[in-house]
C-alpha cells in the first residue's frame, strides 16, 4: 500500500496545521511576531521530538547490530529541538539580539529536520518500514521547514 491508513494521514497532515498557522500568523499579524515566533519554534521543538522517538520505536525491533544507533540518533532531535529553544535566551545574554537567536534557531530545527529525513532514507534502506513513510515524512517535513523559512524571512 502506498498510501498511508487514513488515521495517519489525517494525524500527520492535522500535525500540519500549527505550522501553517504560525506562518500565516507571522505574514498577516505584525504586531503579534513574539507569539507567532514562539508558537512555531515550540511547535517545531516537540514535533522534532517526536520525530526522532520513533527511531527509538524502530530500534526495538531492528537487529543488534542496528539498534544501538537507532537509539542512540533517537534522542539527538529533542536534543537540538531543546537547544533551538534555548537560542532566542542564550544569545541576548551574549550580547547578541533576540532576532539573531530566533533565526539561528529556526534554522538549527531547519539543519535538523533535513538531518533526520536523511537518517529515515538510511532507516528505509535496513528496515522494513511501509512504502508511504518515507513519502510522508518528507511532506510533513517539508511544510515544517517551510514555515521555519518563513519565521527566518519574517525575523
Amino acid at each position: 500500500m502506498n498510501q498511508p491508513p487514513r488515521v495517519v494521514a489525517l494525524l500527520g497532515y492535522g500535525g500540519l496545521l500549527p505550522f501553517a498557522l504560525g506562518a500565516l500568523g507571522l505574514l498577516l499579524m505584525p504586531k503579534g511576531h513574539a507569539l507567532w515566533q514562539a508558537m512555531l519554534l515550540g511547535y517545531a521543538a516537540i514535533i522534532l521530538s517526536f520525530v526522532g522517538a520513533l527511531h527509538w520505536g524502530f530500534a526495538m525491533s531492528a537487529s543488534a547490530a542496528d539498534a544501538p544507533g537507532l537509539y542512540s540518533w533517537s534522542v539527538v532531535p529533542a536534543l537540538l529541538g531543546w537547544v533551538a529553544l534555548l537560542l532566542p535566551g542564550v544569545l541576548p545574554l551574549l550580547g547578541s539580539d533576540l532576532r539573531s537567536g530566533t533565526v539561528l534557531a529556526a534554522a538549527l530545527l531547519i539543519v535538523a529536520y533535513a538531518a533526520h529525513y536523511l537518517q529515515d532514507r538510511r532507516l528505509t534502506r535496513r528496515q522494513a518500514l511501509p512504502a508511504w513513510y518515507l513519502p510522508l515524512r518528507l511532506r510533513l517535513s517539508s511544510g515544517a521547514v517551510l514555515a521555519l523559512a518563513v519565521l527566518i524571512a519574517q525575523a
